[in-house]
């Protein structure tokens, strides 16, 4: 393949949520950029919580950000154009193009947004990316033959529409009834949309690929599209897109054992997947307040709605639970969880859903929070600790505005101007807040985080381990697993028979 050449694009679609095609789209991404040309990955629209910031300051879901890491370019708002962050249990915050574009129930989405702006939008932004890249690399959102909701599809087969896509069908044979999924996926759609599937790839399988043989042939007669791989299972240390997949790392041994209070709408929960880097720290996921009393730090983490989990808390038994151990335990509050840990939370515009309120917070740090407009803070972070100046990395995602009343930062964060303070610390030191998400990437603050609980900090430390060093490994092993298990030269057929 030669760079400069204009390839058709080509799109990885699942039978189900969690087929891995977030996990194919990386690898490709990765293996392409190999071969010398120049990628982008595109996700037309995108549910997802787990978000973060681009340079220019635009927020995309986080997967899009790794994928175009394994492209070897940089992210931007393009590559996932639709972005849908669920407010409540039927609106959605709709971000388009990285910005805040307004809230939307289901019935204006569907029955209004994605026939008319919805469309338009994604033209523009994948044309942007052909314009400028070799290839294109899309992943679909969750099934391709959702039929109920077939007339509105952006995502899946409207997105291969657009693109003119050649498609890739992949399937998560660990969840059981794949060749039924792969043969009932196929069957559900038009006959002029069945005709972009090029290939099937089989993805985590344990076991020996052999005993699929009478199943892969058969599939490949009733379809008449070829399975070009069977993947194995393997263990990576990517990040997790979805919310319904996050589960606790829990290690053997006396070791450290972190408590993340699992919110009902729960953000940007790989803040804490660097934790896990060190040797004898567990992450646990904690849904019953009882569960805190197993744990050695509480993390209240980000919330697409501050208030109705800050009330969800108070109903479930945390509010009076987390209260109880402050100064006991270290306590930590990320974005919407240190607005919660606050005195109060005023949104009278109803700027979070609803009629305007004030609520009380926890009442565990000096801070009072405003709700006063719908902007939203997106900002890439360099700061240093308050403390001793150590390094720390991440980014800002939220709406309000939090003032501290009393106390000292945590973080001192870089701008234009010099420098700002962000957050705070109680007097005692065991509770902490602040905007920062990613703060964990860097050693600094897991190490700082750590020895608030001394006597069990007789840890091994993983020493100046940066997350995205292992995060790099991860792509390159999920690329060299993949080129290794299925035809990349049907792949490399797949793209070069549809030259632009």
């Amino acid at each position: 393949m030669s760079a400069g050449m204009k390839y058709r694009p080509i799109m990885v679609m699942g039978t189900t949520s969690g087929a891995g095609k977030s996990f194919l789209v990386t690898a490709l991404c990765r293996i392409l950029s190999d071969e010398g040309l120049k990628v982008a990955p595109y996700k037309a629209q995108n549910m997802s919580l787990n978000s973060c910031v681009t340079e220019q300051g635009e927020e995309i879901a986080r997967i899009q950000e790794l994928q175009a890491r394994a492209a070897r370019t940089r992210a931007e708002g393009a590559m996932n154009p639709i972005l849908l962050k669920p407010k409540g249990d039927a609106i959605s915050q709709v971000i388009v193009m990285g910005r805040p574009y307004r809230d939307m129930d289901v019935k204006e989405y569907y029955g209004h947004f994605v026939n008319t702006e919805g469309r338009e939008i994604l033209r523009r932004s994948f044309q942007k990316l052909a314009a400028e890249n070799d290839i294109v690399v899309i992943e679909g959102a969750g099934s391709p033959a959702e039929i109920n909701i077939a007339d509105g599809d952006i995502a899946n087969m409207g997105a291969a529409e657009i693109a003119d896509a050649a498609c890739i069908l992949a399937v998560n044979s660990e969840w059981g009834g794949m060749f039924a999924y792969l043969v009932g996926t196929i069957m559900l759609l038009e006959p002029q949309q069945r005709v972009r599937f090029k290939g099937i790839v089989i993805n985590n399988f344990r076991g020996d690929p052999d005993c699929l043989r009478s199943g892969i042939e058969r599939v490949e007669r009733e379809l008449g599209i070829p399975v070009l791989g069977v993947v194995p299972h393997m263990d990576t240390e990517l990040p997790t897109e979805d919310s319904m997949f996050i589960g606790s790392k829990v290690k053997e041994g006396d070791g450290i054992r972190i408590g993340v209070v699992r919110l009902p709408r729960i953000s940007n929960f790989t803040d804490f997947d660097a934790l896990t880097l060190e040797e004898s720290v567990s992450v646990v996921f904690v849904s019953d307040p009882d569960q805190l009393d197993q744990v050695d730090a509480i993390i209240l983490p980000g919330t697409k709605n501050t208030i109705v989990d800050l009330n969800w808390l108070e109903a479930k038994g945390f509010a009076g639970r987390i209260t109880q151990l402050a100064g006991k335990v270290p306590i930590l509050g990320i974005c919407g969880g240190y607005q919660m840990l606050g005195q109060e939370i005023m949104d009278e515009k109803g700027i979070e859903g609803g009629s305007g309120q004030r609520v009380k917070g926890l009442g565990l740090l000096p801070v009072v929070t405003t709700f006063d407009a719908y902007e939203k803070c997106t900002v890439q972070v360099e700061a240093r600790l308050a403390s001793n100046g150590a390094r720390v990395r991440g980014y800002e995602i939220h709406m309000g505005r939090s003032e501290v009343l009393q106390g000292e930062p945590l973080f001192l964060v870089k701008d234009e101007k010099g420098e700002h303070p962000d957050g705070t610390i109680s007097s005692d030191g065991m509770v902490m807040g602040t905007y920062l998400h990613g703060l964990f990437d860097l050693p600094a603050f897991r190490k700082r985080f750590l020895a608030s609980m001394p006597e069990k900090h007789g840890h091994e430390e993983s020493g100046c381990i940066d997350t995205e060093d292992r995060v790099e490994a991860s792509i390159q092993k999920s690329a060299d697993i993949v080129r290794a298990n299925i035809d990349m030269e049907a792949v490399f057929r797949m793209l070069e028979g549809g030259r632009i």
